[in-house]
Parts: structure tokens; C-alpha cells; sequence
């Protein structure tokens, strides 16, 4: 993990639902380097009903007639997802307070990227300069020039 110098410094949040990568560059035109010394930072990939593997309770009509599963009231999937976005979001309010970067590119899974604009405090969209609603998760650091060399000014 580097100290980057604030004033020249922006930072890009790469992000889905599960996955997510914080990518520093200091000037235009430099690379890319890693924000936090863990280059990805992971939330749970597990699907509904194993987020959820106990069987939904039961309940019965007033009237005795028969039983019916009750379904949980939300997905537990999205809920896990929404909850990884409100970690990404307390990540970056801890280094806005810290001093680490001075522009924040948000480049996220749309739905993640809209978790992200009801999750970030004032003091963290106060620095977005970029919101693209994309999922990059995939593709290698010295690829994304290809996918966003007009928008970050990267070397290609």
C-alpha cells in the first residue's frame, strides 16, 4: 500500500456485487496501482439458498384449511450484496477522512452502483468525478486502459 500525495491523486472504485478492486493513479497518464495493500477486497459470492439453507417456516390459514411456506421478506442474496456496497462505502468515508484521494471514478455493476449513491455519505460524493455503470471486476489491470483510457487518461 503507497501514501499517495492528495492533490493529484484519484482513486477507482471497480465493483460488482461481490467483488471489488480500489485502483490509485496519481497523475494523468500514470498506471494504475492498488489502493490497499489487498488488491481485491471480496464479499460473499454464495447463491439465496445457500445464504438461506434452512427451510422457510410455515403457517397455516386461520381457518385450518392448509400450510403455506413463507417466503423471507427479502432476497438474502441482495441483502448480502447491499451489505458488501455499506463496507465499500465505510472504506472510502475512512480514507476521505484520511486524506488519500482527492477524485473518486465509481465504475460498478449498475445495481451496486446504485446501492453505492444511497450508501456514500456527503464527504465521499463530494469527490466522485465518474459514475459508469459497468461491471470491469474481470478484466486485468493492464487491460482497463482499453476500456477507460478516454476517462482516466491512461498510458496506452
Amino acid at each position: 500500500m503507497r501514501s499517495h500525495p492528495i492533490a493529484n491523486t484519484t482513486w477507482i472504485l471497480i465493483a460488482d456485487g461481490a467483488r471489488a478492486r480500489v485502483l490509485a493513479q496519481e497523475k494523468d497518464f500514470a498506471p494504475l496501482e492498488p489502493a490497499f495493500e489487498d488488491e481485491e477486497i471480496t464479499g460473499t459470492r454464495a447463491q439465496s439458498k445457500e445464504i438461506a439453507s434452512d427451510r422457510p417456516g410455515r403457517s397455516f390459514d386461520s381457518g385450518g384449511e392448509g400450510g403455506h411456506a413463507m417466503e423471507p421478506p427479502t432476497d438474502p442474496q441482495r441483502y448480502a450484496k447491499f451489505e458488501f456496497a455499506r463496507d465499500l462505502a465505510e472504506r472510502l468515508e475512512d480514507a476521505v477522512h484520511r486524506g488519500r484521494f482527492a477524485r473518486l471514478m465509481l465504475i460498478a455493476a449498475p445495481k451496486t452502483l446504485g446501492d453505492l449513491r444511497e450508501l456514500l455519505p456527503e464527504s465521499v460524493k463530494a469527490k466522485v468525478v465518474a459514475e459508469i455503470d459497468k461491471d470491469l471486476t474481470k478484466v486485468p489491470r493492464p487491460e482497463l486502459g482499453k476500456h477507460l483510457g478516454e476517462v482516466l487518461k491512461l498510458k496506452r
